[in-house]
């Protein structure tokens, strides 16, 4: 064994994941690569050809580089755990007139879990993946900071890593930029890889048409929800698909003329209805975060400020916080629009990830 230790990186064939397991390989890390099969598009109905993480080409290209570079490769299989805890909680969050953040609680409960679950079958003291992020240890807690390529920081979806998850991660890359990782790959005479295209869709959703994906899982959605209520100003003004099509914000799509943009204020599920608004309407100074995870501090000071980003491209808004009866609520300090249901809000101090969790529903004043 390496006297650096022996890391299972997670490669899922893309130019991030397989620099990492490049640059630990010539640091003198003693690798070993996993590519997780987490989902096959024939089972979400899509007629096209596979594409990203969980292709076989995308297989292929992660085990082409372990043979390059002589460390052992696996193919983990997590189709059942993923489908019975992302995609089952997928659906019912769209059913709740909430809007999911899987690739949370893929990191959260699925891939770390798997990951650890085999470094410790594999003997391996660490394990690795290509975010772009950084890690510290202060005050005896790992702390999630973000990486300096400030366009691909990706401390938002790690939120909910627990502290010993976080005692064995590396994360190699987020001292790099996304150029210097693509130059690595070039010098390493990995012209293809560094070329390769980034997906940015759910991978169990290749099309990015969440609609159609529902409907595939659940064949008569549309009957039982098609007829609901649009609400605009109090007063019904047509009917609409049904409440599980829209999220919080939404204005394209939506099959209404009123003769102003409107967009999607608040979905109400037990009454099948969606309530419109104009922009300013979706201005709001008050949300709760449930189920939260802290990752700087051990409990969260009273009267904390921090910015909060309520979606993954959000700049983020400076509030006051605390926790009152096991939720962590927050007063932006100017409104904010669009607070979707279900969507992770995530605290930030200077670059620190503090803490994160999911937004509440029916709580805002």
């Amino acid at each position: 064994m390496s006297k650096k230790g022996r890391v299972l990186v997670a490669m899922s064939g893309g130019i991030d994941s397989s620099v990492t397991a490049m640059m630990l390989h010539e640091q003198g890390y003693e690798v070993i690569g996993i590519t997780m099969k987490t989902w096959d598009y024939e089972s979400s109905g899509s007629s096209k050809r596979e594409t990203g993480c969980c292709s076989l080409d995308s297989i292929n290209d992660a085990r082409a580089m372990a043979v390059n570079f002589g460390f052992p490769h696996y193919i983990l299989d997590i189709r059942g755990e993923f489908g019975e805890h992302i995609i089952n909680n997928f659906v019912e969050e769209y059913l709740a007139g909430r809007t999911p953040n899987p690739c949370v609680l893929c990191n959260t409960h699925i891939k770390w879990d798997a990951l650890l679950k085999r470094a410790d079958m594999l003997n391996c003291e660490y394990i690795a993946t290509g975010h772009y992020a950084r890690l510290r240890e202060e005050n005896s807690r790992k702390i999630i900071y973000k990486g300096i390529d400030n366009s691909k920081d990706q401390t938002y979806v790690l939120w909910g890593l627990s502290q010993e998850s976080l005692k064995r991660t590396m994360f190699p890359l987020g001292n790099y930029k996304k150029t210097e990782i693509r130059e690595m790959a070039k010098n390493a005479g990995f012209y293809e890889l560094a070329n390769k295209s980034e997906s940015y869709d759910i991978c169990f959703v290749p099309d990015n048409d969440y609609r159609s994906f529902l409907n595939h899982r659940l064949p008569d959605l549309e009957k039982k929800v098609a007829g609901g209520d649009f609400l605009y100003k109090g007063k019904k003004v047509g009917k609409h698909k049904g409440y599980p099509y829209f999220t919080v914000g939404q204005r394209k799509g939506l099959d209404i003329a009123l003769g102003v943009p409107v967009f999607v204020k608040e979905i109400v599920p037990e009454t099948n209805t969606v309530v419109l608004g104009d922009k300013e309407d979706l201005l709001e100074n008050h949300l709760q975060i449930r189920d939260y995870n802290l990752i700087k501090y051990q409990t969260l000071p009273d009267d904390f400020i921090g910015l909060t980003k309520i979606r993954y491209k959000d700049t983020g808004t400076n509030a006051t916080l605390n926790v009152i009866e096991n939720k962590i609520d927050v007063i932006f300090h100017s409104p904010v629009v669009g607070i979707a249901p279900g969507q992770s809000a995530v605290i930030y101090e200077g670059d620190d990830l503090v803490a994160g969790g999911f937004i509440d529903r029916n709580v805002r004043v």
